[in-house]
């Protein structure tokens, strides 16, 4: 009775496109919440920040600077990865973010970029390189671009960066803008001072209304009050991104060498510390000394015959 071919196994065809097509469709849907075996997207794209606000799925970023940790935050389900010009302190030993220029960004973009698999990439553009107006910044983007495969840059300020914004989107560019405090201003703010409180919340909005109608896909709120960020999060379309704005917002970006407790001298407050490199790569620094100096390394198992 059964015939041989295509009749018999049509139905079996049919449910596993119907399965195939529903993870599809569940992955495009619910892009965030871990790794892309747990329903979110092989490649994390602008659409999917969109998405993530739309259903209140709370997105995670980190800083990274070199392909060691891009590769192991990438495969920890992490959405995106920002090449800051935060380097400045953690990588390069400056005491601001200020000396760092393009041309010490690409390369540690470059090396991030190559390393991951899942995570959107956001290059940081450094002070200097898009002050001078819209020609300038979108020169500045496009060099990052080229040159380093990243997915997006972002740049500081919000209605005195609308033009540049602007230019750089209207290239197709991705850009993330990033307001309240702002750390390339640290001297005009005097100092790490929050902003967005009292009256200041005003100024946040009209910064935060003009980076939308600039076409920023993402907005960073940084050292702002919570409640000021909520009104923020509530105004906008886009998603915004707290660092040290609280929970009420639609993601989290930390400094990565602050939340694994590998930073020496203060963490601000805002940040919660998982875990504590210092302190073990510091004891594993002094084993191996001790072991050197005592003659116990190198022993026969790490010495070739």
């Amino acid at each position: 009775m059964c015939q041989t071919g295509g009749m018999s196994e049509q139905p079996v065809n049919d449910a596993a496109s119907e399965t195939s097509n529903a993870a599809s469709a569940t992955a495009e849907t619910n892009p965030y919440g871990g790794a892309a075996a747990s329903g979110g997207p092989k490649r994390v794209r602008t659409r999917h920040f969109q998405n993530a606000k739309r259903e209140g799925i709370k997105i995670t970023g980190l800083t990274s600077y070199d392909m060691l940790t891009a590769r192991i935050f990438d495969e920890a389900g992490i959405d995106f990865l920002l090449v800051g010009d935060s380097a400045g302190n953690n990588v390069f030993g400056y005491e601001t973010t200020l000396p760092v220029k393009v041309d010490d960004l690409i390369p540690l973009t470059r090396a991030v970029a190559g390393a991951v698999k899942r995570a959107f990439v956001v290059a940081d553009m450094p002070f200097g390189s898009y002050e001078n107006g819209p020609e300038e910044a979108l020169h500045t983007a496009v060099r990052f671009m080229k040159e380093t495969g990243a997915h997006a840059v972002k740049l500081e300020g919000g209605e005195r960066s609308h033009k540049q914004i602007r230019r750089i989107v209207g290239a197709g560019i991705p850009v993330m803008a990033h307001i309240g405090y702002t750390p390339q201003s640290e001297h005009g703010l005097g100092g790490h001072v929050i902003q967005g409180r009292g009256e200041g919340v005003k100024q946040l909005l009209a910064d935060a209304r003009s980076v939308q109608e600039a076409g920023a896909f993402a907005v960073v709120l940084e050292m702002v009050p919570a409640d000021a960020a909520r009104q923020v999060t509530e105004l906008l379309e886009i998603p915004t991104i707290s660092v040290g704005a609280g929970p009420h917002t639609d993601g989290q970006l930390l400094v990565w060498t602050d939340w694994a407790g590998l930073t020496i001298g203060r963490v601000p407050k805002f940040v919660k510390q998982y875990a504590d490199l210092a302190g073990i790569l510091s004891q594993a620094a002094r084993e191996w000394r001790e072991d050197v100096e005592s003659g116990s390394y190198p022993n026969a198992e790490h010495s070739y015959e």
